[in-house]
């Protein structure tokens, strides 16, 4: 909810409205003075309601209550920034909601790191009935995130995200593993690594 904002003047004062009468009665233009105070922050938040609609523009406060319009829970801990983006690419990471891709996406908003999936799943065709079936018989993904400091990632609440956005029937596992620059400049896996 907006509040008063000192020196906000409304651009539809009410003081100039008055019939000729009231127009010179100081006590009926300080009452409506007061009035166009209260009722600035009002007519600015409805003019500039598309921008209160646009992830990147809308104030702080206000976002949180954006994300619940798209059904993306913020976490507190994360930086401005950060619960912008997932306030923005919310459509984007429904639609691919359930691929190795989407989960991939999401993660990588959540925790700032790379991610690696893997899955040993697979399909296959054939023409011949009786063919070896792809992947193995019981399904599984196993999540592995490179990022800087993996004492700074809380595993339960990764372990919960990986578990709402997988399908359902899908075991998974998830690895948080430092990440160090390699002499290329690449990503090496140090030494540090927890399970899940």
């Amino acid at each position: 909810m907006r509040g008063s904002i000192a020196g906000l003047a409304s651009p539809h004062p009410l003081g100039p409205t008055l019939p000729a009468l009231y127009q010179e009665d100081d006590f009926a233009q300080s009452m409506l003075a007061a009035l166009d105070e209260v009722l600035a922050p009002v007519i600015s938040t409805l003019d500039n309601f598309d921008t209160y609609l646009d992830p990147h523009l809308t104030p702080d406060d206000f976002l949180t209550w954006l994300g619940g319009w798209v059904g993306i829970a913020i976490d507190d801990a994360w930086s401005m920034e950060r619960r912008r983006e997932t306030v923005a690419r919310a459509v984007e990471l429904y639609r691919r909601r359930g691929t190795a891709a989407g989960l991939g996406e999401q993660i990588e908003i959540h925790t700032g790191g790379t991610v690696e999936i893997t899955e040993n799943g697979g399909t296959a065709w054939s023409i011949d009935p009786g063919g070896e079936l792809p992947g193995s018989p019981k399904p599984l993904v196993v999540v592995r995130v490179h990022v800087d400091d993996p004492k700074a990632i809380d595993p339960v609440r990764l372990d919960a995200l990986v578990a709402a956005a997988k399908p359902a029937h899908v075991e998974h596992r998830v690895e948080i593993v430092r990440a160090r620059k390699g002499a290329a400049g690449g990503v090496a896996v140090g030494a540090d690594t927890e399970t899940k």
